[in-house]
């Protein structure tokens, strides 16, 4: 459990089951997992600040958010993920309507958006993920790996109100993990921290 636990604090993205035993010489996928809630566990009973969380495809040793505006003193994380209100706005719309065309998020958006999709796609959150069929063949945009590794989601079944606001038939398996990742915004990393 040490040699998972170690794994966990240095690491700086989500590493699945499989990844953690190999790195933690562990059995396989299962005893990682198996650790993984005992883990959590021991970090529950000692009133630890941080638990290992599922995020995208893997796990991550996260901080519990209520510490999020002590740990912002010690460096500043929002310099990492700084999204203008315009480029929120458009991963919002991808986020939700993916696959998406570019008209598409301009048609939602009301106002042109090339601009803020070559940023997102820059910061590793976008990604073209397959052509449309219609008159041109627009490129279709999607959510990457790192957007949920970001946003401290399991997948997009976990965005606030994705029942109601995702569009019938998208997207809902969670990016491919060959997607770059980064260290999520909704709770610290443990791993900043040392």
């Amino acid at each position: 459990m040490a040699r998972l636990e170690a794994v966990l604090l240095v690491s700086d993205v989500a590493q699945s089951p499989r990844r953690l035993a190999q790195l933690a010489t562990l059995a396989d996928a299962t005893e990682a997992r198996t650790l993984i809630g005992r883990l959590n566990a021991a970090y529950e009973s000692a009133a630890a600040p941080f638990r290992v969380e599922r995020i995208a495809a893997g796990y991550r040793l996260l901080t519990l958010p209520q510490f999020a505006f002590w740990l912002g003193k010690l460096h500043s994380r929002d310099a990492e993920l700084k999204l203008s209100d315009p480029a929120l706005e458009t991963l919002t719309v991808i986020a939700y309507r993916q696959p998406v065309t570019r008209a598409d998020i301009e048609a939602i958006r009301g106002v042109q958006c090339s601009e803020m999709v070559k940023q997102l796609m820059e910061l590793g959150l976008v990604r073209i993920g397959g052509e449309d069929d219609s008159l041109g063949r627009p490129f279709l945009y999607e959510t990457t790996r790192r957007f949920l590794e970001n946003f401290g989601l399991r997948d997009l079944d976990d965005l606030p109100l994705a029942h109601k606001l995702r569009r019938p038939g998208g997207a809902a398996m969670p990016p491919s993990p060959a997607d770059g990742a980064q260290p999520g915004s909704t709770t610290e990393p443990l791993g900043k921290i040392a």
